[in-house]
């Protein structure tokens, strides 16, 4: 760990300095409390850094939550070895290219994709968003239509689909996604609010996107209230393309699957949580929760390590590890430093969909995964590191 400041402390070893730079002016807000905790994986984002803990009294900062709201990991472990898995698929006539594209089939990739209908497992669940918008007063088709068909979509970017093996070569089912389409425009909307507030209450900023909602106010109290159902609504998307991805896996070898373990982890959230003697709205933007004994998720970049990792309790670090790698590159810059040739080294031994779309995900335009973990050993330990056989993304 560094301390910055009184008020930033940084558990990154690779951290440029115009992240720092707006990190710094983060924790300057007048209610930051006891100060903000830079993960290993921190890079420059909308107001406040990505990879960062925000602790704040009364007041949340939208775009400290991030537009894609409730983001986060899910993974099941399998009864599978490689072995088995292999044995199944092929006795069935099948390889890991067809699991690959009938998990694409199964579930809608990419922005603006969208399902067909709602279908028989995703049905609880629409019905349960429904009741705690309604409970909640507020309808999320004022947002976006097709909320209820965008459950069970996986969008693009950095979202993905895996197929893993541990380190003693047991399959696991992995992916990455969050709020879709509807938390985004919910995000997007509070943002704007908490930035009119300070217009209108003349409230000088660092920066704009450090706007902010205070507590005991109506638009804090709608925002929490819209939060909560968009970080369930991400939660129920990440179940309801698991169980699709199960279902695929259990059509192409004839076998029921067997989950060992299942866990479920947002890393763009807040809630209430009580840290040095005070309660905040701890923010984790790019950050998963790593109580002690909590389990947790960390991705490495397409083409590279995971972790299933279990949480250490660092109370500087309020609780937190880091969410993945972490770029380097933005995505422009990645486009014009690599080439698909490279790409397609990086994924030597994977089955992936082979195309020019995905060059921004390169491994190489993030931070080493290797020296996210050694930086976060005070953090979490390693449960389990995971080796991916199978990649689905979106465009």
């Amino acid at each position: 760990m560094k301390k910055l400041t009184e008020r930033l402390v940084s558990w990154a070893s690779i951290l440029d300095d115009s992240a720092e730079a707006q990190a710094r002016t983060a924790s300057t807000m007048p209610f930051i409390y006891p100060h903000i905790a830079l993960m290993p994986d921190a890079h420059l984002g909308l107001g406040a850094t990505v990879g960062s803990v925000i602790p704040t009294l009364r007041s949340v900062i939208p775009a400290a939550v991030g537009v894609d709201i409730g983001c986060g990991m899910i993974a099941v472990k399998t009864q599978f070895t490689a072995e088995t898995l292999a044995e199944k698929l092929t006795a069935g006539g099948h390889t890991l290219r067809e699991l690959r594209e009938q998990i694409e089939r199964a579930i809608p990739l990419s922005a603006g994709k969208y399902n067909g209908k709602i279908v028989a497992t995703a049905a609880p669940r629409v019905r349960e968003l429904e009741e705690l918008a309604e409970a909640n007063g507020f309808d999320p088709a004022g947002y976006a239509a097709n909320w209820r068909l965008q459950l069970g979509t996986l969008g693009s970017g950095n979202h993905f689909i895996e197929v893993s093996v541990d380190e003693d070569n047991n399959v696991w089912l992995f992916l990455h996604s969050g709020s879709r389409g509807v938390g985004n425009k919910i995000a997007q909307h509070h943002i704007k609010v908490a930035q009119k507030l300070a217009d209108t209450w003349w409230i000088g900023l660092p920066d704009r996107d450090l706007a902010y909602l205070v507590e005991g106010t109506p638009e804090f109290a709608r925002y929490i209230a819209e939060l909560n159902w968009a970080q369930r609504f991400a939660l129920l998307n990440r179940e309801e393309m698991m169980d699709r991805v199960i279902r695929q896996l259990a059509e192409l070898t004839g076998t029921s699957v067997l989950e060992q373990d299942r866990i479920n982890c947002h890393h763009n959230f807040t809630q209430r949580e009580k840290h040095f003697g005070k309660d905040v709205w701890l923010s984790r933007k790019g950050a998963i929760s790593a109580r002690e004994g909590e389990l947790g998720l960390i991705p490495g970049s397409m083409g590279t390590a995971s972790y299933v990792v279990e949480g250490l309790g660092n109370e500087m670090a309020l609780h937190s590890s880091p969410h993945g790698a972490g770029r380097s590159y933005s995505r422009s810059a990645a486009r014009k430093t690599f080439t698909r040739d490279q790409l397609r080294e990086a994924m030597t031994g994977i089955e992936y969909r082979d195309t020019d779309a995905f060059l921004d995900e390169i491994p190489a335009a993030y931070k080493p995964i290797d020296q996210v973990m050694v930086d976060a050993s005070e953090l979490v330990s390693v449960r389990h590191t995971l080796r991916q056989i199978v990649n689905v993304k979106g465009d």
